[in-house]
């Protein structure tokens, strides 16, 4: 099986585990009165994942992988992995905020204050690296960075300050 195959099985796998993790926790969320913010934009982020990732499989599935752009990218799935801990029941890929509970502020959270949108955006270029890609890379991370730039973050940002509580509001097994 080629190289660049693997490494689309993985990234694949990978998204679809999380699209039903997502799937979970909003429904868990808006079960406990939480409400979703920008769902007008939603749609957008799902065609450029998608779109980022079904052009990877028709450019590079069958190309060899570059090493250093590999251990690169698995050391950003580390960050990734600290960001689902940190976030547990409460990580969506939507904009989800539960009022009343505080924000998180532990992991990365208290470093960067959106730092899965920048491993997102290191994943969107480290991949097609990876491929020996380096014009997709440029156009993935693009498009993307614009994309949360200019519409996601102004979006989750005006949601968590309108939701924003004191720490303690509720407890975790109220937010489990």
């Amino acid at each position: 099986m080629p190289e660049g195959t693997l490494l689309l099985l993985f990234v694949t796998l990978q998204r679809w585990g999380e699209f039903h993790w997502d799937r979970d926790n909003t429904r868990r969320l808006m079960a406990k009165g939480a409400v979703e913010i920008g769902r007008a934009h939603y749609p957008l982020m799902i065609v450029i994942h998608a779109g980022w990732l079904a052009g990877l499989w028709v450019a590079g599935y069958d190309r060899p992988v570059d090493g250093l752009f590999l251990i690169a990218f698995l050391l950003v799935e580390l960050g990734r992995a600290w960001v689902l801990w940190s976030l547990g029941r409460r990580w969506t890929t939507r904009i989800v905020v539960l009022p009343g509970a505080p924000l998180v502020a532990a992991g990365p959270y208290r470093l960067v204050k959106h730092p899965n949108y920048v491993i997102v955006a290191a994943e969107m270029v480290l991949v097609p690296l990876a491929l020996g890609l380096p014009l997709y890379a440029l156009a993935a991370g693009l498009v993307y960075v614009a994309a949360v730039v200019l519409v996601r973050i102004p979006a989750e940002n005006a949601a968590l300050a309108s939701t924003e509580q004191p720490r303690g509001a509720l407890t975790e097994a109220e937010l489990s």
